[in-house]
């Protein structure tokens, strides 16, 4: 018995979207991660060969300032992801909202980095102190300003979430500069613990 020619083509699975973002942006990430790699590597193999000096300069900062600096970020990461999943279902101006939540998250790190950043200068402990400040000032530096650029990515996608320039149709923009920002939560995520905690 033969079917008929006229019987609905069997359902294909839609096709979905392998990685979030340009490809690009992934490139220009994982060289970023590379550079914030590096940093680590000399900070922590430097910590082994002088334990007792990066135990000492680890006593001049404050962990619950870096904790609350850690709150700051990743609950800026996880606005910036509702804010994605906004776009998705075509709702851009709510994103806009909260990206706008996510940098004022992302400002209580800024206050409290400036801020430690100015007691220790005032204390004494700069760049040339020793090798635990001399290596703290330059990862932790390298970070902050990386932190400015995503504030600044962050606000640009706000603009154009207002102005409706994102959809969920045309999103890879939006992705891509989200995906930065989780990136810089991600290498914060590894310098708290390791400047602050781990000794």
């Amino acid at each position: 018995m033969s079917t008929s020619s006229n019987a609905p083509p069997l359902a294909t699975p839609a096709a979905s979207h392998a990685l979030p973002g340009d490809l690009a942006m992934w490139i220009f990430i994982l060289a970023e991660l590379a550079a914030f790699t590096l940093f680590i590597i000399a900070f922590s193999v430097t910590q082994m060969l002088y334990p007792q000096l990066f135990q000492a300069g680890r006593a001049a900062l404050d962990p619950s300032t870096g904790f609350a600096m850690t709150v700051g970020l990743l609950t800026s990461g996880f606005l910036a992801a509702l804010a994605v999943e906004r776009v998705r279902v075509n709702q851009a101006r709510q994103a806009a909202m909260l990206l706008v939540a996510a940098i004022v998250s992302a400002m209580v790190y800024v206050v409290l980095k400036i801020s430690e950043y100015t007691h220790l200068a005032q204390a004494g402990f700069d760049l040339e102190y020793n090798m635990f400040f001399t290596l703290y000032w330059l990862l932790t530096l390298f970070h902050f300003l990386h932190v400015w650029l995503g504030l600044l990515v962050l606000a640009f996608l706000a603009w154009r979430c207002w102005r409706l320039g994102f959809s969920a149709d045309k999103r890879s923009g939006m992705e891509s500069g989200v995906m930065y920002w989780h990136m810089i939560d991600l290498a914060w995520v590894i310098i708290f613990p390791l400047v602050y905690l781990l000794g």
